[in-house]
């Protein structure tokens, strides 16, 4: 019960700071960017926050429990990923838009506008929903909750609080789930030591726990490194929250912070894994008869360890940063996810002259339905990590290799785009639906969740490369912008010319 009262509290206090920003919500710029406002510090805070949720809470530690530090190949993508976008940031927030689709269609066309939100919408709808299925386990382990009912309480929490002032709530309170993660995973890491018996006790484990691939091969690392490094590059939450940025110079210096910030909180949190992993290695509950891993009892680990191996006053900020890392992370894919709705269709296509106030309410009443599909689709899979490769291979494949192409090469044509977008995710959505038919049909997969990226990323690549050079080179006007683009200052180039919205 004392970690109940945790939990409710520390969401009672981020449920305050955003309720006291809900005043300043008076425009579509407030709701969905921040005002386009938003410092270094704060920047860091939410990007970090982003990006570390149940994928690594739990897909990640459950990977370390089970491989060891062979998972580190997983979290790699991603700080890769990181380094690469420090020299996009700038011109990313120079073209000053609202969503990712915004940058396909002034570089392509309108269908690369709406196949882009549609990849976004599955992929982000699928992110969003297992960070309630995390909430969920995190209700079950203090509780005993039944975790669908843990879920849909997340669920409900997490659409209030985005309700209240959008993007604005967001990033102010990723501050403070910013920093209760790093101090859960500094407070963790020695308490986890104490709680197995030392560092002689985790020497234990298998050898290929401390292997470079572990118990695998180069290919399977490729598996798990490229999703992370291709969703990275691709992740439309934060090219919104770099539209955020107050100006091109405050967001490619919060990537730095970004990069640190990540690389300490993933390394700390497959460390706690690995750690409690050396005691609860053949543990019965973690084990099935057969020997195989419950996946998704490994998932748990860590926070098993903070509630049962940990002194209270420590249980309590693990549960805390727990709170932080799946709210922080719920919350921002909702908001993408509903603001590509709002941007790329309602107000794109069916209501352009809509006013401040009417895209606002459209944008609130696609929070509470997209949140409660987000639960649904939760439902459809078991383990976090399937949930989250999948859904990284969406986007991974599906946009990344037409966005960099954006910047990066101005042979790229709108043939070639819209052809690398459905290549991407029509392999990747193809691959995943018909492991879904085999699964409920007692069947081995078509192929794995780990290696989906392969083909899919590849089959993306040839279409854009092969497409675009059988095609007519695009105009000037097409990739100019793109390339003026390049940080600096407080300017940029204009937004998609969309009607400007009523001011009433």
């Amino acid at each position: 019960m004392f970690y109940l009262w945790v939990v409710i509290v520390y969401t009672a206090i981020l449920f305050v700071v955003g309720i006291t920003k809900t005043r300043s919500i008076k425009s579509q710029d407030d709701f969905m960017v921040a005002g386009r406002k938003t410092p270094t510090y704060l920047l860091v805070g939410t990007l970090i926050c982003t990006w570390i949720g149940s994928g690594s809470l739990f897909g990640g530690a459950g990977l370390a429990f089970r491989m060891g530090f062979s998972e580190m190949w997983m979290s790699a993508g991603a700080w890769l990923g990181i380094v690469i976008v420090y020299f996009l940031a700038a011109r990313v927030r120079a073209i000053a838009q609202y969503t990712m689709s915004d940058i396909l269609e002034k570089r392509y066309n309108a269908a690369a506008r709406v196949l882009g939100s549609l990849t976004v919408i599955i992929a982000y709808l699928t992110i969003a929903g297992y960070q309630f299925k995390g909430g969920g386990r995190l209700l079950n382990t203090i509780t005993d909750i039944d975790p669908k009912q843990g879920a849909l309480i997340t669920c409900a929490a997490t659409i209030g609080f985005t309700l209240l002032a959008g993007m604005m709530s967001i990033i102010q309170v990723d501050l403070i789930n910013g920093i209760m993660m790093l101090l859960g995973v500094i407070v963790g890491i020695p308490l986890a030591l104490s709680a197995v018996g030392g560092w002689d006790q985790v020497r234990t484990l298998p050898a290929d726990h401390f292997a470079v691939f572990g118990q695998n091969d180069a290919v399977w690392a490729m598996g798990v490194f490229l999703p992370t490094f291709f969703l990275l590059l691709g992740e439309s939450s934060m090219y919104q929250k770099f539209y955020a940025a107050r100006d091109e110079r405050s967001a490619k210096r919060a990537v730095v912070g970004f990069v640190i910030g990540v690389v300490i909180l993933e390394v700390l949190l497959a460390m706690i894994a690995i750690i409690g992993s050396s005691k609860y290695f053949t543990h019965p509950e973690f084990q099935n008869p057969d020997g195989t891993f419950v996946k998704a009892k490994t998932e748990t680990i860590i926070l098993y360890l903070a509630a049962n191996d940990f002194p209270r006053w420590a249980g309590a900020i693990i549960m805390a940063a727990a709170v932080a890392i799946i709210l922080s992370t719920a919350n921002t894919f909702l908001m993408v996810v509903s603001t590509n709705i709002t941007r790329d269709f309602y107000q794109r296509f069916f209501n352009p002259k809509a006013s401040q106030k009417n895209i606002i309410l459209v944008q609130r009443v696609l929070i509470v339905l997209l949140g409660v599909l987000a639960l649904y689709v939760a439902t459809q899979r078991e383990d976090i990590l399937g949930m989250a490769f999948t859904a990284y291979a969406i986007i991974g494949a599906g946009l990344t290799p037409a966005l960099l192409a954006s910047f990066l090469w101005r042979r790229a044509t709108v043939a070639g785009g819209v052809a690398s977008i459905v290549a991407g995710m029509g392999s990747t959505v193809g691959i995943t639906c018909i492991n879904i038919y085999l699964e409920k049909h007692d069947k081995p997969a078509l192929l794995e969740a780990d290696y989906i990226i392969l083909p899919a990323a590849l089959a993306s690549i040839l279409c854009l490369v092969v497409v675009s050079l059988l095609t007519k080179p695009p105009s000037e006007d097409k990739w100019k912008p793109f390339w003026q683009a390049r940080g600096g200052g407080q300017g940029g180039s204009p937004g998609i010319p969309l009607p400007p919205a009523d001011p009433r």
